[in-house]
C-alpha cells in the first residue's frame, strides 16, 4: 500500500468538513472570545489543509485508474 492511500483510509473527509462547519458557527457566535477564534481560525487551517491534500490525493487516483 502505497502512503498516500494510508493516508487517505486514516483522513475522514466528511468528519474535517462537519467539524469547519462547527468553527464556522461557533466564530459567527458573538459570545465566542477573540482568544478562542484565533484558536478556531488556526483549526479550520489545518483541517482546510488536511482536505485539499485529500482531495489532491483522490483526483490523482481517479486519474492514474483513467489511464490504466
Amino acid at each position: 500500500i502505497k502512503q498516500k492511500d494510508m493516508a487517505k483510509e486514516k483522513f475522514d473527509y466528511t468528519k474535517a468538513v462537519e467539524e469547519l462547519d462547527g468553527i464556522a458557527a461557533k466564530i459567527e457566535d458573538p459570545k465566542t472570545s477573540l482568544d478562542d477564534i484565533g484558536a478556531l481560525v488556526s483549526r479550520s487551517k489545518v483541517l482546510i489543509k488536511e482536505c485539499r491534500e485529500y482531495l489532491r490525493s483522490v483526483r490523482e487516483s481517479i486519474q492514474e485508474e483513467e489511464e490504466k
